[in-house]
C-alpha cells in the first residue's frame, strides 16, 4: 500500500487536475476507490508547492459531481422501474417506495448534503435522489456543497500528514468520526427548525 500511495501521488503529479478528476469521478460512482487515497496525496503536493489549493479543491469536487451525477442518471433511467415491478419481492412495497419517494423529495437536499460527508453513504446518496427525480441543480449544488467540504478535509490532511498512508487512513477515520457528529448535530437542528416552521 506504501508502493501504491506514492504511486498515486506520482501519478497525480504527473496527470494533474484531470487526473484528481478522474480519480473523483471514480470514486464517486459505487466503484470502490477510496477518496482518503486520491485527495490526500494531492494536498502533499500542495506542501510541496506542486498543486494549488483551488485546483485541488475544484478538481475533487467536480470529479465527484460528474460521478455523482452518472449514479443519479443510472437511477433516472434504469432505477424506477425496476423497484416499482420487482421490490416487492425485497420487502419494498409500492406504497413504502412512494412515501420514501415523497420523503425525499421534501427533504432531498439536507440528504443530499449530509450523505456526502458520511463515508459509505456518499457513493450512493445518487441513487434515491435519482429516484425520487430530485430537481438537478438542487442536487449538483448540494454534492457539490458536500464533497467540497470533505475534499477539503483530505486535502488539509494529506498537507499536514504527507505520504504516510497508515498516518493518513487514521486521521481520515478521526474526521469521519467529526463529521457524522457534526452531521448528527445538524440534523437535529434541521428537525428543530422542520417542526417550528410547519407550527408556524
Amino acid at each position: 500500500m506504501h508502493a501504491f500511495l506514492n504511486w498515486l501521488i506520482d501519478t497525480i503529479g504527473t496527470v494533474g487536475y484531470p487526473g484528481i478528476v478522474l480519480l473523483m469521478f471514480i470514486e464517486s460512482t459505487f466503484i470502490p476507490l477510496p477518496s482518503e487515497l486520491v485527495i490526500p496525496p494531492a494536498g502533499y503536493l500542495i506542501s510541496q508547492n506542486k498543486m494549488s489549493w483551488a485546483g485541488v479543491i475544484l478538481s475533487g469536487t467536480v470529479g465527484s459531481v460528474l460521478g455523482a451525477l452518472f449514479n443519479y442518471a443510472i437511477a433516472v433511467f434504469f432505477g424506477r422501474p425496476f423497484i416499482l415491478k420487482y421490490g416487492k419481492y425485497f420487502g419494498v412495497s409500492k406504497s413504502h417506495f412512494e412515501k420514501g419517494e415523497l420523503f425525499f423529495l421534501k427533504h432531498g437536499h439536507i440528504s443530499t448534503f449530509i450523505g456526502r460527508l458520511i463515508l459509505g453513504v456518499r457513493h450512493y446518496i445518487s441513487f434515491p435522489a435519482g429516484l425520487c427525480r430530485m430537481n438537478l441543480l438542487e442536487f449538483s449544488f448540494y454534492t457539490a456543497f458536500g464533497a467540497g467540504i470533505w475534499v477539503w478535509i483530505l486535502a488539509y490532511i494529506g498537507y499536514f500528514v504527507g505520504n504516510n498512508k497508515e498516518k493518513i487512513l487514521e486521521v481520515s477515520r478521526q474526521w469521519s468520526i467529526y463529521a457524522i457528529i457534526g452531521c448528527a448535530l445538524l440534523i437535529l437542528a434541521y428537525i428543530l427548525w422542520h417542526r417550528k416552521r410547519q407550527k408556524a
